[in-house]
């Protein structure tokens, strides 16, 4: 009974509003952020490299290169801090999890454009 009611409360906290997306995809990630009682919108454009978990907990990694510098972030898909997702391009990967792309520069960090 009781994972019965678990189970109907998370459903309703599961966000339905989210386009579909894989490791692989470039994606814009629009959070909200507030900073001393006032709230914003900002972009974080990168590389999705991983999803994991199910349900409420289900989380993703976004890569993006900053000056250079490799920056990762770990998002949960059904945050209400993400105000919207906008998927710029579907990559072909093989894999589930790219975190090899971490150790590739230039050329070789690039991913074919599934269209």
């Amino acid at each position: 009974m009781n994972t019965n009611l678990v189970n109907q409360i998370a459903s309703t906290q599961i966000r339905k509003d989210l386009p579909d997306f894989k490791a692989g995809d470039t994606i814009k990630l629009f959070i909200k952020i507030t900073e001393n009682g006032k709230s914003r919108i900002q972009l974080f454009q990168g590389l999705v490299i991983s999803r994991s978990g199910s349900g409420v907990g289900e989380t993703f990694i976004v890569r993006k290169m900053s000056s250079g510098v490799g920056v990762e972030r770990t998002f949960p898909v059904n945050s209400p801090s993400i105000a919207s997702i906008e998927v710029v391009k579907h990559g072909k990967v093989r894999r589930h999890k790219i975190f090899y792309i971490r150790n590739r520069s230039g050329k070789s960090a690039r991913l074919k454009e599934v269209l």
